[in-house]
């Protein structure tokens, strides 16, 4: 009895897995098409549920012949064996052949001896196939294209228009025309990127155009070490727009180098000396340079020495000293002048004076002149001696004189020239070799305007 039912639950078993196994089976031997151009085959093709070979044969040749794909289309069929002859033009239209007369009901074999046509070289068909695809792609992008221009024309446009706002806005913040520039080109740039980005995304390229920003961006890196100087002059200026450390016509020292400013340019800055000749520096050396702007406050010191003897009064000398400076109409009283004693020498006690001036309205140099002029004068006249530390030499027990006739005669001479000069010119504020005291760098400057410029480059110093 146990065997009995387990025979007949064996049997219900294989009935309902019999028609699963087939139908896997026949999954298994379905084939897919190896080109796009040829279309699926179907997993089986019925004639009768007995076919006979010449049934196969004419449904085969049939549907051979309707794709058009063959040339002298032979099928052949034996016992179930499918014979296929002639020519096609590509191994996949040979292959779907194969696969046809294989899946077609009541075929046991397939022998495939259809050939390949070998092209002809001189066969332009394909080029101008492709030409054909080519000008359909073009003409179907067309759209693309036009709308693509539009949106880059309208984005170009208003780049130019916010560089125009940007340039307006930023001269009224009184910002040099560098700086301007710059700002009003990078916000325009980032404008007209915007626009090529959504012609791109629209594309479906956004991948490229973030290839090509970085390979822009690793091309500008390349090019800064490749000029270096360029770049660090260029950026100097930017740097030295900002920060503004001097003006046109300012009188500066840089390097070393004492000039009036004339001009700012991306390359260098353009100074002229006192001595009518321009010089450039290179804006990467100004903005490392120690930079002494002697305009940028009118008041500047002057100092100078002098060495009196050690039996002269230090107060008295002092006393004259101060009241030269004071007396003197182009030094300042404030800050107030000073008469200090600087050193006690070999042979001498060094007495040193400062005193500002004015150098907007007086040449700083001529008022030193005639300060010292004055300042031998006093001294003179008060009887302080100035002696020589260089060739004074002391005698402590004198040292025996005898003047000759000529001698006297001389002598007397000199003290008459000496009496009839010493009111006329010693006490003069200012002489003719010190031509005036008043400041003559307005003339420099008038000479530099009028002289041809050696750097052409726009002057960044212009607001």
């Amino acid at each position: 009895m146990f065997y009995r039912n387990l025979r007949f639950y064996g049997i219900f078993f294989l009935l309902i897995a019999l028609p699963a196994l087939g139908s896997a089976q026949d999954d298994r031997q379905s084939v897919q098409p190896e080109s796009n151009s040829t279309p699926p085959i179907r997993e089986q093709v019925d004639v009768r549920p007995e076919a006979a070979d010449s049934e196969i044969q004419e449904r085969l040749r049939g549907i051979l012949a309707s794709t058009g794909w063959f040339v002298d289309t032979e099928v052949e069929v034996n016992d179930g064996v499918v014979f296929l002859r002639g020519s096609t033009e590509t191994e996949d239209f040979k292959r779907w052949a194969g696969e046809l007369a294989r899946n077609t009901q009541d075929v046991t074999a397939v022998v495939n001896q259809i050939q390949i046509i070998e092209p002809d070289i001189w066969n332009y068909e394909p080029a101008f196939i492709g030409m054909q695809e080519l000008w359909r792609s073009i003409m179907r992008s067309v759209p693309f294209w036009i709308f693509g221009l539009i949106v880059i024309i309208i984005f170009w446009g208003l780049s130019l228009l916010v560089a125009k706002i940007m340039r307006a806005f930023l001269k009224k913040r009184e910002m040099n025309s560098l700086l301007r520039g710059i700002v009003a080109r990078g916000v325009a740039v980032i404008v007209f990127l915007l626009g090529l980005y959504i012609v791109f995304y629209i594309a479906d390229l956004t991948s490229i155009a973030l290839t090509l920003l970085g390979g822009t961006g690793l091309l500008g890196i390349v090019l800064g070490i490749a000029f270096r100087e360029i770049t660090e002059n260029f950026l100097a200026s930017i740097f030295l727009s900002i920060q503004n450390p001097f003006h046109a016509g300012d009188l500066v020292e840089i390097n070393g180098i004492i000039g009036f400013v004339q001009s700012l340019t991306v390359r260098a800055t353009l100074l002229m000396k006192h001595d009518g000749n321009h010089i450039q520096i290179p804006n990467s050396t100004v903005y490392k340079s120690t930079i002494l702007n002697y305009t940028s406050n009118p008041n500047q010191r002057a100092t100078f020495t002098i060495g009196i003897g050690y039996d002269d009064s230090i107060p008295t000398a002092q006393k004259v000293g101060i009241k030269v400076l004071e007396d003197h109409p182009a030094v300042l009283k404030e800050p107030e002048p000073w008469v200090l004693v600087d050193q006690l020498a070999a042979s001498t006690v060094n007495i040193k004076f400062y005193f500002w001036v004015n150098t907007h309205t007086h040449n700083l140099f001529k008022v030193k002149s005639s300060v010292l002029r004055l300042m031998k004068t006093a001294y003179m006249k008060e009887g302080i001696s100035m002696p020589d530390e260089a060739r004074e030499m002391v005698f402590p027990n004198g040292v025996p004189v005898q003047l000759t006739q000529d001698s006297q005669s001389s002598l007397k001479g000199k003290d008459k020239i000496e009496e009839k000069t010493k009111p006329s010119e010693e006490s003069k504020l200012a002489t003719e070799g010190e031509g005036g005291l008043k400041s003559n760098d307005q003339e420099i400057r008038d000479q530099a305007s009028q002289s041809r410029s050696p750097e052409e480059g726009e002057d960044l110093l212009k607001k």
